[in-house]
């Protein structure tokens, strides 16, 4: 089934809310609208100045904070 664009806006709202607050949110949003954010570029970026190490080393950290429980998270 295919999720419609309103679907994944409201997902993505309350993803950023929830993990944000609303204000930071709000300014999360219009940042990417004034800079004319390009996401790709940035990942691209972002991890091109890491080494395999370092990102390992995140992925490793963020699983310690964040364990998977076999359980889906619902939006």
């Amino acid at each position: 089934m295919i999720t419609s664009t309103t679907e994944i806006m409201n997902k993505g709202m309350k993803c950023l809310i929830d993990q944000m607050g609303i204000i930071e949110a709000e300014r999360f949003i219009s940042i990417i609208i004034r800079e004319k954010f390009d996401y790709t570029k940035w990942q691209r970026e972002y991890f091109d100045a890491k080494t395999p190490e370092e990102i390992s080393q995140e992925a490793s950290e963020y699983e310690k904070l964040h364990p998977f429980t076999g359980q889906a998270i619902r939006l």
